[in-house]
């Protein structure tokens, strides 16, 4: 039965195909999600039990080998072509060692379905331009550029230290925010991040940046704060929209962040459809 009260609800953060599981932090056996859609047929059961309408899919990653997501960026754009249910993230990497990847994968841009770029720095490498090698530099370019003269969005993944670390993503925003669309995947990732973003989410919107975000894995009090600061600012409620990050977080307890927060219904309704018909609506 689904656990979703709601008209219209469209999943603006997921992941679909299979993921080896790894013995993080030394453990002695492989962990993964509990539940894994590894079929485009499989993600839509889910979905009907979830009660969503549409989602953003891409590719499942958690393995420490950066080529692994590319794998599954074909099934991503089957998915897409198959239902209109689907739209999709390009999965890229500005690794040098993925220079041939990620060029082959932008060429995929164009294709039905496939509505902006994914991208991570768990697996090395730095979002803040003031660190870049020559290189990675070059493949930047190449992937911010894609994003630019498509009007595609980048989602990028941002968690507490390292380079997805939430400094240097909003080094990336700074740069080059005003030409690229750029969510900020997990409100900056952990209590820290959230402390760090939410303040310069206001002060980006409002000097002009194309900064988006999403609530997934948005833990004690950040979600909350947020929406609460979007109503009493009256600004940044266009940029906020709902992710569950499924299989890698629990559909309900993201869900409820929003349904069962204190704010106006219109926000809901933004945020589970309305902000996501605005930003994808040219590629219905």
């Amino acid at each position: 039965m689904s656990v979703v009260k709601r008209k219209k609800v469209f999943d603006n953060h997921s992941h679909i195909g299979p993921v080896p599981g790894f013995a993080y932090y030394g453990l002695p056996q492989a962990v993964k999600p509990t539940t894994d859609y590894d079929t485009t047929d499989a993600y839509l059961k889910g979905m009907d039990g979830h009660g969503v309408d549409r989602a953003l899919v891409m590719a499942n990653y958690g393995y420490p080998d950066s080529a692994q997501p590319f794998t599954l960026n074909p099934l991503v754009g089957e998915s897409v072509q198959s239902t209109d249910r689907l739209f999709g993230l390009i999965w890229v990497s500005a690794l040098p060692k993925d220079k041939e990847r990620t060029t082959e994968a932008l060429k995929l841009i164009g294709e039905k379905g496939l509505v902006g770029l994914k991208t991570t720095c768990l697996l090395g490498g730095t979002f803040d331009p003031g660190q870049w090698e020559p290189e990675a530099a070059e493949i930047w370019k190449m992937i911010l550029d894609a994003a630019a003269d498509n009007d595609m969005p980048l989602h990028i993944h941002t968690s507490p230290g390292g380079g997805s670390d939430i400094d240097n993503a909003l080094a990336l925003i700074k740069e080059y925010g005003k030409k690229v669309k750029i969510h900020v995947v997990h409100m900056g990732g952990g209590v820290s991040g959230h402390i760090k973003f939410v303040p310069r989410f206001f002060d980006l919107v409002e000097e002009g940046y194309k900064v988006y975000t999403d609530s997934s894995w948005a833990v004690g009090f950040g979600s909350s704060w947020l929406l609460k600061e979007i109503e009493e600012k009256g600004i940044g409620g266009d940029r906020f929209l709902f992710g569950s990050d499924i299989p890698w977080s629990d559909f309900a307890s993201e869900y409820w962040k929003i349904e069962g927060a204190e704010i106006s219904e219109q926000l809901k309704d933004d945020i589970f459809w309305n902000n996501a018909e605005k930003l994808y609506g040219k590629f219905w």
